[in-house]
């Protein structure tokens, strides 16, 4: 399996855009806390979170083959289940349903990033310190709020075991521990 650093030079090679690296960077820290909370693997979930949207400039975001398109640029990089994880994270594309720990994970702690960072982005001192677990929360109630984040998406944290609060909670965490890195 690839190390972190060749996995995150590997992510620049193929994505370009700033705020696109700054995403994979967030699930990515969330994607560690969540395996340290589950005892998982963290470093694997951790390259699963950076790495799952690596084909997103090459397939411009298509909802049909973003995703699948990922597995021939990393099939032999990383295992099989994180492989299966980065193709199953936009279940529109394979028409099927996600199953593995790992693939809720992913899929809830992704999207969550959004949530965060469009909850933070309306403080106003911008910044990750001053978000409260409870304001994450609240703004997912509030559909026409970040209307592109899928809630159904962060809902899979039941499939986890992890209460919505307590998922926020966590990710909200894992993002200021690479807030200078997020420039949040």
């Amino acid at each position: 399996m690839i190390t972190r650093d060749e996995a995150f030079n590997l992510l620049q090679q193929h994505v370009k855009a700033e705020n696109m690296i700054k995403h994979s960077l967030a699930s990515e820290a969330v994607l560690r806390a969540l395996a340290q909370h589950l005892n998982e693997n963290i470093e694997e979930w951790g390259i699963t979170g950076l790495l799952h949207d690596i084909d997103v400039e090459i397939t411009n975001a298509d909802p049909k083959t973003h995703g699948p398109y990922a597995e021939n640029l990393l099939r032999g990089k990383i295992s099989d289940e994180m492989l299966d994880a980065i193709v199953m994270h936009n279940e529109q594309a394979t028409g099927k349903e996600r199953h593995t720990k790992l693939q809720h994970a992913l899929a809830a702690g992704e999207t969550i990033t959004g949530l965060i960072t469009a909850t933070t982005l309306v403080y106003p001192d911008k910044k990750l310190a001053s978000v409260k677990t409870k304001s994450v929360t609240k703004r997912m109630k509030q559909k026409a709020f970040a209307a592109s984040v899928k809630r159904e998406n962060i809902m899979e944290c039941d499939k986890l075991e992890i209460p919505l609060n307590k998922f926020a909670e966590l990710a909200l965490t894992a993002m200021r521990s690479v807030s200078e890195q997020l420039g949040l």
